[in-house]
Protein backbone atom coordinates (compact mmCIF):
# COMPACT_ATOMS: atom_id res chain seq x y z
CA UNK A 1 0.00 0.00 0.00
CA UNK A 2 2.82 2.40 0.87
CA UNK A 3 4.76 1.51 -2.30
CA UNK A 4 1.68 2.34 -4.38
CA UNK A 5 1.60 5.82 -2.86
CA UNK A 6 -1.81 5.45 -1.26
CA UNK A 7 -0.75 6.63 2.19
CA UNK A 8 0.32 10.08 1.08
CA UNK A 9 -2.41 10.60 -1.50
CA UNK A 10 -4.03 13.65 0.13
CA UNK A 11 -0.89 15.05 1.80
CA UNK A 12 0.53 18.23 0.19
CA UNK A 13 3.55 17.75 -2.04
CA UNK A 14 5.70 20.04 0.11
CA UNK A 15 5.08 17.57 2.97
CA UNK A 16 6.08 14.54 0.94
CA UNK A 17 2.65 13.51 -0.35
CA UNK A 18 0.98 13.47 -3.76
CA UNK A 19 -1.08 16.63 -3.21
CA UNK A 20 -4.42 15.19 -4.36
CA UNK A 21 -7.79 15.84 -2.73
CA UNK A 22 -10.60 13.78 -1.21
CA UNK A 23 -12.44 13.44 -4.53
CA UNK A 24 -9.41 11.50 -5.79
CA UNK A 25 -9.26 9.47 -2.58
CA UNK A 26 -12.91 8.43 -2.98
CA UNK A 27 -12.06 6.49 -6.14
CA UNK A 28 -9.62 4.39 -4.13
CA UNK A 29 -11.99 3.98 -1.17
CA UNK A 30 -14.70 2.62 -3.46
CA UNK A 31 -12.34 -0.22 -4.35
CA UNK A 32 -11.26 -0.93 -0.77
CA UNK A 33 -14.97 -1.16 0.06
CA UNK A 34 -15.62 -3.46 -2.88
CA UNK A 35 -13.19 -6.02 -1.46
CA UNK A 36 -13.83 -5.28 2.25
CA UNK A 37 -10.11 -4.52 2.36
CA UNK A 38 -8.97 -5.36 5.94
CA UNK A 39 -6.45 -2.57 6.44
CA UNK A 40 -5.86 0.42 8.76
CA UNK A 41 -5.72 2.61 5.65
CA UNK A 42 -8.57 4.96 6.64
CA UNK A 43 -7.34 5.26 10.24
CA UNK A 44 -3.82 6.11 9.10
CA UNK A 45 -5.11 8.59 6.52
CA UNK A 46 -7.19 10.45 9.11
CA UNK A 47 -4.29 10.58 11.56
CA UNK A 48 -1.99 11.80 8.78
CA UNK A 49 -4.51 14.51 7.92
CA UNK A 50 -4.65 15.68 11.53
CA UNK A 51 -0.87 16.07 11.74
CA UNK A 52 -0.56 17.50 8.23
CA UNK A 53 -3.25 20.15 8.70
CA UNK A 54 -2.88 21.05 12.37
CA UNK A 55 0.54 19.88 13.58
CA UNK A 56 3.66 22.00 13.99
CA UNK A 57 6.47 21.89 11.45
CA UNK A 58 8.54 19.80 13.87
CA UNK A 59 5.70 17.31 14.37
CA UNK A 60 5.16 17.06 10.64
CA UNK A 61 8.84 16.39 10.01
CA UNK A 62 8.89 13.74 12.73
CA UNK A 63 5.77 11.79 11.79
CA UNK A 64 4.68 12.40 8.19
CA UNK A 65 7.59 10.52 6.53
CA UNK A 66 7.08 7.52 8.82
CA UNK A 67 3.33 7.41 8.25
CA UNK A 68 3.48 7.88 4.48
CA UNK A 69 6.13 5.22 3.83
CA UNK A 70 4.44 2.59 6.01
CA UNK A 71 7.16 2.47 8.67
CA UNK A 72 4.60 3.48 11.31
CA UNK A 73 0.79 3.25 11.52
CA UNK A 74 -1.36 5.83 13.31
CA UNK A 75 -4.99 6.13 14.28
CA UNK A 76 -7.32 8.68 15.86
CA UNK A 77 -8.63 8.38 19.41
CA UNK A 78 -11.23 11.13 19.62
CA UNK A 79 -14.49 10.03 21.22
CA UNK A 80 -15.42 9.28 24.82
CA UNK A 81 -19.22 9.09 24.80
CA UNK A 82 -20.77 6.25 22.81
CA UNK A 83 -23.98 8.26 22.29
CA UNK A 84 -22.33 11.43 20.97
CA UNK A 85 -20.28 11.52 17.77
CA UNK A 86 -19.00 15.10 17.92
CA UNK A 87 -16.36 17.18 19.65
CA UNK A 88 -18.72 17.71 22.59
CA UNK A 89 -18.23 14.00 23.36
CA UNK A 90 -14.66 14.63 24.51
CA UNK A 91 -14.44 14.29 28.29
CA UNK A 92 -10.84 13.20 28.88
CA UNK A 93 -9.20 16.01 30.85
CA UNK A 94 -5.50 16.76 30.83
CA UNK A 95 -3.90 17.62 34.16
CA UNK A 96 -1.06 20.11 33.82
CA UNK A 97 2.32 18.51 34.31
CA UNK A 98 5.20 20.94 33.93
CA UNK A 99 5.03 22.20 30.37
CA UNK A 100 2.75 19.36 29.29
CA UNK A 101 -0.13 17.26 30.55
CA UNK A 102 -0.83 13.96 32.27
CA UNK A 103 -3.73 11.93 30.89
CA UNK A 104 -5.78 9.29 32.69
CA UNK A 105 -8.95 7.84 31.19
CA UNK A 106 -10.36 5.92 28.23
CA UNK A 107 -11.12 6.63 24.59
CA UNK A 108 -13.84 4.65 22.79
CA UNK A 109 -14.17 3.40 19.20
CA UNK A 110 -10.48 3.58 18.38
CA UNK A 111 -10.24 2.00 14.94
CA UNK A 112 -7.33 -0.35 14.19
CA UNK A 113 -5.86 0.21 17.64
CA UNK A 114 -4.15 -3.19 17.63
CA UNK A 115 -2.08 -2.18 14.58
CA UNK A 116 -1.30 1.39 15.65
CA UNK A 117 2.12 2.69 16.60
CA UNK A 118 0.74 6.15 17.35
CA UNK A 119 -2.52 7.38 18.87
CA UNK A 120 -3.62 10.91 17.96
CA UNK A 121 -5.68 11.45 21.09
CA UNK A 122 -8.16 14.25 21.84
CA UNK A 123 -8.38 15.69 25.35
CA UNK A 124 -9.56 18.84 27.12
CA UNK A 125 -7.12 21.46 28.30
CA UNK A 126 -9.80 23.50 30.10
CA UNK A 127 -13.51 23.79 30.79
CA UNK A 128 -14.36 25.88 27.71
CA UNK A 129 -15.92 23.93 24.83
CA UNK A 130 -13.15 25.05 22.49
CA UNK A 131 -10.25 24.09 24.77
CA UNK A 132 -9.37 20.83 23.04
CA UNK A 133 -5.96 19.50 22.04
CA UNK A 134 -4.53 16.44 20.34
CA UNK A 135 -1.77 14.42 22.00
CA UNK A 136 0.63 12.34 19.91
CA UNK A 137 0.99 9.23 22.08
CA UNK A 138 3.22 6.31 20.98
CA UNK A 139 1.61 2.92 21.56
CA UNK A 140 4.60 1.67 23.51
CA UNK A 141 4.56 4.56 25.98
CA UNK A 142 4.22 3.64 29.66
CA UNK A 143 0.59 3.62 30.81
CA UNK A 144 -0.90 2.93 27.36
CA UNK A 145 -2.98 -0.20 26.77
CA UNK A 146 -5.99 -1.29 24.68
CA UNK A 147 -9.02 -3.54 25.13
CA UNK A 148 -10.32 -4.95 21.85
CA UNK A 149 -14.06 -4.77 21.30
CA UNK A 150 -16.04 -7.69 19.90
CA UNK A 151 -17.10 -6.33 16.50
CA UNK A 152 -19.40 -8.14 14.11
CA UNK A 153 -17.27 -6.85 11.22
CA UNK A 154 -13.77 -8.32 11.52
CA UNK A 155 -12.48 -6.06 8.75
CA UNK A 156 -13.11 -3.01 10.97
CA UNK A 157 -11.53 -3.85 14.34
CA UNK A 158 -11.81 -1.28 17.11
CA UNK A 159 -10.78 -1.00 20.73
CA UNK A 160 -10.91 1.09 23.86
CA UNK A 161 -7.70 3.01 24.49
CA UNK A 162 -6.71 3.05 28.17
CA UNK A 163 -4.46 5.80 29.48
CA UNK A 164 -3.01 5.47 32.99
CA UNK A 165 -1.11 8.62 34.01
CA UNK A 166 0.37 9.02 30.53
CA UNK A 167 2.65 12.06 30.30
CA UNK A 168 2.76 14.17 27.13
CA UNK A 169 5.15 17.09 26.76
CA UNK A 170 4.58 20.31 24.85
CA UNK A 171 6.25 18.91 21.70
CA UNK A 172 3.65 16.13 21.57
CA UNK A 173 0.59 18.40 21.79
CA UNK A 174 -1.46 20.01 19.01
CA UNK A 175 -3.90 22.64 20.29
CA UNK A 176 -6.77 22.58 17.84
CA UNK A 177 -10.19 23.44 19.31
CA UNK A 178 -13.55 21.85 18.53
CA UNK A 179 -13.92 22.75 14.82
CA UNK A 180 -10.90 20.69 13.64
CA UNK A 181 -12.13 17.71 15.69
CA UNK A 182 -15.53 17.84 13.98
CA UNK A 183 -13.71 18.23 10.64
CA UNK A 184 -11.79 14.98 11.26
CA UNK A 185 -15.01 13.18 12.23
CA UNK A 186 -16.62 14.43 9.01
CA UNK A 187 -13.69 13.08 7.00
CA UNK A 188 -14.17 9.70 8.64
CA UNK A 189 -17.88 9.73 7.76
CA UNK A 190 -17.02 10.64 4.17
CA UNK A 191 -14.49 7.80 3.92
CA UNK A 192 -16.97 5.22 5.21
CA UNK A 193 -19.63 6.51 2.80
CA UNK A 194 -17.22 5.99 -0.11
CA UNK A 195 -16.41 2.45 0.99
CA UNK A 196 -20.14 1.74 1.23
CA UNK A 197 -20.48 2.47 -2.49
CA UNK A 198 -17.94 -0.26 -3.27
CA UNK A 199 -19.64 -2.67 -0.87
CA UNK A 200 -22.97 -2.19 -2.63
CA UNK A 201 -21.38 -2.54 -6.07
CA UNK A 202 -19.81 -5.85 -5.07
CA UNK A 203 -23.13 -7.11 -3.67
CA UNK A 204 -24.92 -6.09 -6.86
CA UNK A 205 -22.31 -7.77 -9.09
CA UNK A 206 -22.35 -11.03 -7.11
CA UNK A 207 -26.11 -11.20 -6.79
CA UNK A 208 -26.84 -10.25 -10.40
CA UNK A 209 -24.50 -12.99 -11.60
CA UNK A 210 -26.11 -15.52 -9.28
CA UNK A 211 -29.57 -14.47 -10.54
CA UNK A 212 -28.38 -15.32 -14.07
CA UNK A 213 -26.85 -18.66 -13.08
CA UNK A 214 -29.40 -20.06 -10.62
CA UNK A 215 -32.26 -21.84 -12.38
CA UNK A 216 -35.60 -22.47 -10.68
CA UNK A 217 -38.96 -23.42 -12.20
CA UNK A 218 -37.23 -23.73 -15.54
CA UNK A 219 -35.87 -20.18 -15.64
CA UNK A 220 -32.92 -18.22 -14.19
CA UNK A 221 -34.25 -16.62 -11.02
CA UNK A 222 -33.40 -13.20 -12.45
CA UNK A 223 -36.36 -13.75 -14.77
CA UNK A 224 -38.75 -13.17 -11.88
CA UNK A 225 -39.82 -9.68 -10.82
CA UNK A 226 -39.35 -10.52 -7.15
CA UNK A 227 -35.62 -10.86 -7.86
CA UNK A 228 -34.84 -8.30 -10.54
CA UNK A 229 -36.78 -5.40 -9.02
CA UNK A 230 -34.82 -5.36 -5.71
CA UNK A 231 -31.59 -5.55 -7.72
CA UNK A 232 -32.73 -2.58 -9.81
CA UNK A 233 -33.40 -0.72 -6.56
CA UNK A 234 -29.82 -1.38 -5.41
CA UNK A 235 -28.50 0.01 -8.70
CA UNK A 236 -30.51 3.21 -8.23
CA UNK A 237 -29.33 3.46 -4.62
CA UNK A 238 -25.69 3.14 -5.73
CA UNK A 239 -26.06 5.99 -8.21
CA UNK A 240 -27.63 8.17 -5.49
CA UNK A 241 -24.85 7.24 -3.05
CA UNK A 242 -22.26 8.26 -5.63
CA UNK A 243 -23.94 11.59 -6.31
CA UNK A 244 -24.23 12.45 -2.61
CA UNK A 245 -20.75 11.26 -1.64
CA UNK A 246 -18.81 12.78 -4.52
CA UNK A 247 -20.65 16.07 -4.11
CA UNK A 248 -19.77 16.01 -0.41
CA UNK A 249 -16.09 15.43 -1.23
CA UNK A 250 -16.12 18.20 -3.83
CA UNK A 251 -17.83 20.63 -1.45
CA UNK A 252 -15.23 19.81 1.19
CA UNK A 253 -12.29 20.25 -1.19
CA UNK A 254 -13.64 23.56 -2.50
CA UNK A 255 -14.69 24.81 0.95
CA UNK A 256 -18.39 25.15 0.20
CA UNK A 257 -20.63 26.36 3.03
CA UNK A 258 -22.80 23.24 2.89
CA UNK A 259 -19.94 20.72 3.06
CA UNK A 260 -20.79 19.52 6.58
CA UNK A 261 -24.45 19.04 5.67
CA UNK A 262 -23.48 17.32 2.42
CA UNK A 263 -21.30 14.81 4.29
CA UNK A 264 -24.11 14.14 6.78
CA UNK A 265 -26.53 13.45 3.92
CA UNK A 266 -24.10 11.10 2.20
CA UNK A 267 -23.37 9.20 5.42
CA UNK A 268 -27.04 8.90 6.45
CA UNK A 269 -28.11 7.64 3.02
CA UNK A 270 -25.21 5.24 2.51
CA UNK A 271 -25.54 3.76 6.01
CA UNK A 272 -29.13 2.83 5.32
CA UNK A 273 -28.68 1.58 1.76
CA UNK A 274 -25.57 -0.54 2.37
CA UNK A 275 -27.50 -2.49 5.02
CA UNK A 276 -30.45 -2.87 2.65
CA UNK A 277 -28.18 -4.16 -0.11
CA UNK A 278 -26.68 -6.72 2.25
CA UNK A 279 -30.09 -8.02 3.24
CA UNK A 280 -31.22 -8.30 -0.39
CA UNK A 281 -27.99 -10.06 -1.36
CA UNK A 282 -28.45 -12.65 1.37
CA UNK A 283 -32.10 -13.21 0.52
CA UNK A 284 -31.40 -13.67 -3.19
CA UNK A 285 -28.55 -16.12 -2.60
CA UNK A 286 -30.55 -18.20 -0.15
CA UNK A 287 -28.69 -20.55 2.19
CA UNK A 288 -25.32 -20.31 0.41
CA UNK A 289 -25.23 -16.59 1.28
CA UNK A 290 -23.88 -17.43 4.73
CA UNK A 291 -21.21 -19.85 3.50
CA UNK A 292 -17.57 -18.82 3.67
CA UNK A 293 -17.40 -18.87 -0.12
CA UNK A 294 -19.74 -15.88 -0.24
CA UNK A 295 -18.39 -13.93 2.73
CA UNK A 296 -16.55 -11.03 1.06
Amino acid sequence: VADLGWLGLTIPEDQGGLGMDWVDLLVLLEETGRSLFPSPFISNTLALTAISQFGSHTQQQQWLPLLTDGTKIATLALLDDEDNYSSSSIQLAGNTNGGGYKLSGNKSFVQDAQAADLFVTAFRTGSDSNEIALALIPADQKGVSINLTNNLDRTKPSATLNLDSVSVNSNEIIKVGNIPIDHLLNLGALAVSAESIGVCEAILDMTSQYAKDRVQFGHPIGHFQGVKHPLADIYVDIECMKSLTYYAAWSLSTKQEDSELAIARAKAFSSEKVCNAGVVGIQMHGAIAVSYTHLR
